[in-house]
């Protein structure tokens, strides 16, 4: 039986490599989970010496950091022997095939993207060296609502070695959520760098995608655009975000928007800041006819 062996009271760092192991290293997926008191290793031997056992974050072996003064951790040292591994295994195109197959990544299969990987394990580098205390504004209770944050609340409320089996599920079952998000982030950077078009507003810089990615709509508000624009490229339905602050009121575009597509669904939100054609908390709205070069010509004409 292939066991992962970690330290009592696992935190982002320990979670991080044993869910690496589990979910990309080849044979290990079913393995065991062993915890022992931090900086041990499994009953004491060395914890490289047995191939069906890798330590992580503890034990002074090659998944571990503590024995060193480098900028690294467990996690990291995890996610470059995979990467090595892979290369050796598939060649220099593993990672383009793994990166440009977009069809995996909107199932949410857990397949290799490397650039999600490697921006997953950075942050953990950061949070592991205490690098969030540089974060901007870091006492902001947005932070809590982070994996670390939710992490340090779920050992308040369950201390004791006890529970260790039950914070290292919660935080993987986190990590899949957290990954999927940056394999979507990634690409829907990709797809604003490939297909954004940008155009001027009353209220400033818009931006325009025809992409079924809707994180490209926040992404571009980020970016500093007052409007976004997403059109599904095969259901058809149009989004259209203004951005906080910036003195936007898309109701005439609603308005103009109706009188174009009178059969077409509306939804103009109460802000004003938000008009939607289609939504999957309502799938009985009608996608609209328009083009993405249409709809963009009436925000440019708007007032």
């Amino acid at each position: 039986m292939k066991t992962i062996v970690t330290h009592h009271r696992p935190d982002v760092d320990a979670i991080t490599a044993v869910w690496l192991v589990k979910t990309f290293y080849t044979g290990w997926e079913e393995a065991d989970v062993a915890f022992v008191p931090a900086g041990d290793s499994l009953g004491g031997n060395l914890p490289d010496s047995d191939p069906d056992i890798i330590h992580v974050d503890t034990g002074e072996g090659r998944f571990d950091h503590h024995q060193t003064n480098a900028k690294t951790c467990a996690t990291r040292l995890v996610f470059e022997y995979l990467r090595e591994e892979r290369i050796r295994t598939h060649g220099q195109g593993a990672k383009k095939h793994t990166e440009d197959n977009e069809s995996e990544m909107k199932r949410g299969s857990h397949h290799w993207h490397e650039e999600a990987l490697d921006r997953l394990t950075q942050v953990v580098v950061d949070i592991d060296h205490f690098g969030h205390v540089y974060w901007p504004q870091p006492n902001r209770d947005i932070y809590d609502f982070s994996l670390e944050g939710m992490l340090d609340g779920w050992k308040l409320l369950n201390p004791g070695t006890e529970h260790d089996r039950d914070i290292l599920e919660w935080g993987m079952r986190a990590l899949d959520g957290i990954y999927q998000t940056l394999m979507n982030k990634a690409w829907a950077e990709k797809e604003i760098a490939e297909k954004g078009v940008e155009f001027d507003t009353p209220w400033g810089k818009g931006m325009g995608i025809e992409t079924m990615n809707d994180d490209t709509l926040p992404i571009a508000q980020k970016r500093g655009m007052a409007i976004a624009v997403r059109k599904d490229p095969n259901k058809g339905y149009v989004r259209i975000k203004a951005r906080p602050g910036s003195g936007a009121d898309l109701t005439p575009i609603y308005e103009t928007l109706k009188k174009a597509d009178p059969q077409a669904s509306w939804y103009l939100h109460a802000s004003k800041l938000m008009l939607l054609n289609g939504s999957a908390k309502n799938p009985k709205m009608r996608a609209s006819k328009l083009t993405l070069s249409e709809i963009i010509d009436t925000i440019k004409r708007s007032k």
